[in-house]
C-alpha cells in the first residue's frame, strides 16, 4: 500500500519526531546519503585511465581520454565520500604515476598497482573511455570483468544493469557485462571493474560526455550499482 501526504504534512510530522528526539536528549544526525548506514566503511581504488604522455584515445571532436577519465573519477570520489566510503585515488592530476620516458607505461602500471596493494581497497573501479573508429555509429557504456574473479563479474553485472538505465535511455540498448583481459582486472583479489563510459569515435557519446549533468548520472549510476552488490 502506497501512502501519500502533502508536503505540509510531512513537514509537520518531521518536527515533531524531531521534537520528540530533542526532549529525550537523543538527535540522530541523517547522512548525505544512506546506503551505507549500519554497514561497515568501504574501501573504494577510483582509478583515472592514462595521464600525462599517455592521453588514451582522443574523440572525433577533440576530446582527451586521459582529462575526461580525470573528470569523472573525481566526481565519483566526491559521491563515493559523501557516502562515508574511503576513497584511494590512483591519480588526482593530469601527471601520470611514473616519470616520463620509454618505461613510462609500465612503470605506470606497476604505481597503479603499487597503490591498489597499498589500500587494500574492498573494490576496485577503473575509469576508462573506449574508441572503435571501425564502426563510428558504436556508443553506450560498458563494464568489463576479471573472468577468474566471480565476484567481480557479480559486482560488473549489477554495474551494468544500473548503466543500462542510461544505454537505454540515450541509446535506445542494452549490454552485458563482458570478460575482459586487462592489467587493472588483476592488481587485486577484491572485486574489481573497468568502465568504458561511452565511444569518443562516436559523435553523440562525445556530446553528452562533454555535458556536467550527464557525467553527474554517469557516477550516480555507478555508485547505485555499487550499492545494488553490496545489498
Amino acid at each position: 500500500m502506497i501512502v501519500v501526504m502533502k508536503k505540509k504534512t510531512v513537514f509537520i510530522v518531521a518536527f515533531l519526531v524531531c521534537a520528540v528526539a530533542v526532549s529525550l536528549g537523543v538527535f540522530y544526525a541523517v547522512p548525505v546519503r544512506e546506503a551505507f548506514v549500519q554497514k561497515k566503511r568501504y574501501g573504494v581504488v577510483v582509478d583515472a585511465g592514462h595521464g600525462g604522455s599517455d592521453p588514451g584515445v582522443l574523440g572525433v571532436n577533440g576530446t582527451v581520454e586521459a582529462e575526461l577519465n580525470l573528470s569523472v573519477s573525481l566526481l565519483l570520489q566526491t559521491v563515493l565520500e559523501s557516502a562515508d566510503c574511503s576513497v584511494t585515488m590512483t591519480r588526482t592530476t593530469a601527471k601520470g604515476l611514473a616519470d616520463e620516458g620509454k618505461n613510462f607505461k609500465t612503470e605506470d602500471f606497476a604505481l597503479r598497482k603499487k597503490v591498489i596493494r597499498e589500500a587494500q581497497p574492498d573494490f576496485v573501479i577503473s575509469i576508462h573511455t573506449n574508441k572503435f573508429p571501425q564502426s563510428p555509429s558504436r556508443r553506450g557504456i560498458q563494464v568489463f570483468f576479471n573472468q577468474a574473479s566471480p565476484e567481480g563479474k557479480r559486482f560488473a553485472v549489477c554495474l551494468q544493469e544500473k548503466l543500462n538505465e542510461l544505454n537505454q535511455k540515450y541509446v535506445g540498448k542494452t549490454y552485458s557485462a563482458l570478460k575482459g583481459e586487462y592489467f587493472m582486472l588483476n592488481c587485486t583479489e577484491k572485486p574489481s571493474v573497468i568502465v568504458e563510459c561511452g565511444f569518443l569515435s562516436n559523435a553523440e557519446d562525445e556530446k553528452l560526455l562533454s555535458q556536467a549533468a550527464y557525467r553527474r548520472e554517469l557516477v550516480e549510476s555507478i555508485y547505485a550499482g555499487l550499492i545494488a552488490y553490496i545489498g
